[in-house]
């Protein structure tokens, strides 16, 4: 009997489903080894690219030890590998330099003032793992001068970091229709120099940046001030070359577990108490059960070590910013009204 072109249809889809069952079973894993990963092992240290002159980021204090936020992410991922947030070695960048070090191989990550953006990853051959911090543009003047907003700028000159601050000062000048001379500089040091020398009539800089170096100026910081106005985001973002996945897995997450420590209340100074926690998120983290660690290739106590090391973003952060008095804002956690959360660990 001939069959019935229902009964054939249902043959032939028997028979492509066997076929991607067999094709499923046949095609290789993926990769889960890390090259960078693998070299960063080898050489016995992480080597982190950051702007090492930005206070609050990545600035060596008065024992040569480079503090920060940057510097403290940069610390974190190396305790993630080693268990030892000592095997880390910083090279400072100019703004101009931090892609560059990438591309090159020169760093295995970048936590150096480093604004996300689409043209840079998918014109520069990196990626963004994780927002560090929050920050917009931010305009800086002398009291002196009688500014309190932009609109009163018209034909002034402004400070700022060659590159991505003059594309944005265009925008938000041309937006305005003022009148400006752009200033700009290599560096951040050349740029602060330059604005107390009176070399331009106002800094146009990452907000962070200019409440950090106002909090350097001791009985002077009274004399400046920072404009109300704001403009533009700026997430600031740790960033790795394309093209080794694992890797990229490894520079989130150690962020992510940092953030959802602070959400789980567990710091550096408390984290051993939590070793018999029955919370199963608890567990997770800190690799009491499952495999987490593994499936990146570190250990199962890698986010234990980071938080035990390093501490949670809340510690890290106010380690970085609280001398300064800047104000937590966007980089609260989700629960207190900021943009912080952590993805699902499980």
């Amino acid at each position: 009997m001939r069959p019935t072109l229902a009964f054939a249809r249902l043959v032939t889809l028997t028979a492509a489903i066997a076929s991607l069952g067999a094709f499923a079973q046949s095609a290789p894993a993926p990769a889960t080894a890390s090259p960078t990963l693998a070299a960063v092992k080898a050489r016995g240290a992480l080597v982190c690219g950051v702007i090492g002159s930005s206070a609050n980021f990545s600035l060596p204090d008065s024992q040569g030890v480079m503090r920060g936020i940057d510097a403290d992410s940069c610390r974190a991922i190396a305790t993630a590998i080693f268990g030892d947030h000592t095997k880390v070695k910083y090279v400072s960048l100019t703004p101009a330099q931090r892609l560059v070090a990438l591309q090159s191989g020169e760093a295995d990550v970048v936590y150096a003032n480093l604004t996300w953006t689409m043209s840079r990853e998918t014109k520069s051959g990196v990626q963004f793992a994780a927002v560090n911090f929050y920050d917009a543009w931010g305009f800086f003047v002398p009291k002196a001068s009688g500014i309190t907003t932009t609109a009163k700028l018209n034909g002034a000159s402004v400070c700022m970091i060659a590159g991505a601050a003059e594309a944005q000062a265009a925008e938000y000048f041309a937006k305005i229709k003022i009148r400006y001379k752009a200033v700009p500089f290599a560096e951040g040091e050349q740029l602060r120099k330059a604005f107390l020398a009176k070399r331009c009539d106002i800094m146009f800089h990452d907000v962070s940046a200019i409440a950090s170096f106002k909090a350097t100026l001791g009985a002077q910081a009274g004399d400046y001030l920072l404009l109300a106005e704001t403009y533009g985001r700026e997430p600031l973002a740790g960033a790795v070359r394309k093209g080794d996945d694992r890797w990229f897995d490894i520079v989130r997450y150690t962020w992510n577990a940092m953030v959802e420590a602070e959400e789980l209340g567990i710091t550096s100074k408390n984290v051993k108490t939590f070793a018999t926690s029955s919370d199963p998120a608890t567990k997770r983290l800190l690799g009491i059960e499952g495999d987490l660690g593994p499936s990146m290739g570190l250990q199962k106590d890698w986010a234990a070590n980071v938080i035990a090391q390093v501490g949670n973003y809340g510690e890290m952060w106010e380690r970085a910013f609280a001398a300064s008095g800047m104000p937590r804002g966007a980089n609260r956690l989700a629960a207190d009204g900021g943009l912080l959360y952590a993805v699902p660990m499980q």
